[in-house]
């Protein structure tokens, strides 16, 4: 620990070091920058002759924005993104007030209230999403807010064959999708199991372990997951049996859904790497909110 006090001097003397950062966000599905205060307990405990828990806290920062020195300014603008719902039901409240204290507006009272009505729904939806719970390993089970920022996540239900067909349709777009920050969510709605085969020979150890990573995260809680996606389909005047996608901005918000396999390859093309020089303060510009 006796090198910690020259980090700063690498932030200073390394303004490029943000390029790579990407790399270990998802090789590891890294959330030391949401949960530093857990792991700073978890060192303090373990270790006898340790650095004090404010020493952890401090250090944790600097690695945080060495790792993510736009992620201040980027969640700012999820934030900003978040609250334009409120505003907007917030607008048309005081427009509802407004008409009806003037008779001459009596008539635009409809018209607000659909618009208020369509505000609050769609912060609810988002809401609920929100909180929707993932397994990403053994040992840990986080919210789906947890990823944003972090991820692209693309949700998939259906029956297990729609899963495992749609797995086996991803494999040559694998590298691609995970440059471009996409983690899969597959939701099976039929009780079935879907196989995952790896081929787990040395010379495709590479390969699998990134389509392993692409394919980690697992929906928990089923019947909160089955309430959500049944209103997403009713919404959209799906029937409740069709296999469907949703794919998810790196804020979080729904960004395009359909019905049947996702299109990997459209994906690819329309979804910029999450690595660059622009990539910590533009990532989740990536098209309009549904």
């Amino acid at each position: 620990m006796a090198a910690l006090p020259r980090l700063p001097t690498l932030v200073i003397a390394c303004p490029g070091s943000f390029l790579h950062r990407r790399s270990f966000a998802f090789t590891e599905v890294d959330y030391s920058i949401r949960r530093r205060k857990a792991r700073s307990s978890a060192v303090t405990c373990s270790a006898s002759r340790g650095p004090s828990s404010s020493e952890i806290s401090s250090t944790a920062k600097i690695r945080s924005e060495v790792l993510s020195p736009f992620r201040t300014v980027r969640m700012f603008f999820y934030i900003a993104f978040i609250a334009s719902g409120s505003l907007g039901g917030f607008i048309a409240l005081s427009q509802l007030v407004g008409a009806l204290a003037n008779p001459s507006r009596a008539a635009e009272v409809t018209d607000i209230l659909k618009d208020l009505a369509i505000d609050v729904a769609r912060l609810s939806r988002e809401e609920f999403l929100s909180n929707l719970k993932l397994r990403v390993d053994e040992r840990r089970i986080v919210p789906l807010s947890a990823f944003r920022g972090i991820a692209r996540l693309v949700i998939l239900a259906g029956p297990a064959s729609f899963i495992q067909d749609s797995f086996k349709l991803s494999e040559p777009f694998s590298d691609s999708l995970l440059e471009r920050g996409i983690l899969v969510v597959p939701f099976v709605t039929d009780g079935g199991s879907p196989q995952f085969e790896f081929e787990e020979k040395e010379e495709t150890k590479d390969v699998d372990s990134k389509r392993k990573r692409l394919w980690q995260l697992a929906p928990v809680y089923a019947a909160e997951w089955s309430e959500w996606l049944d209103e997403q389909k009713k919404l959209a005047k799906v029937s409740p049996e069709s296999p469907v996608y949703l794919s998810l901005r790196m804020d979080g918000r729904v960004r395009g859904s359909g019905v049947g396999y996702p299109p990997w390859n459209a994906f690819v093309a329309q979804l910029p790497p999450v690595k660059g020089i622009w990539t910590g303060l533009l990532d989740g510009m990536d098209g309009r909110v549904l």
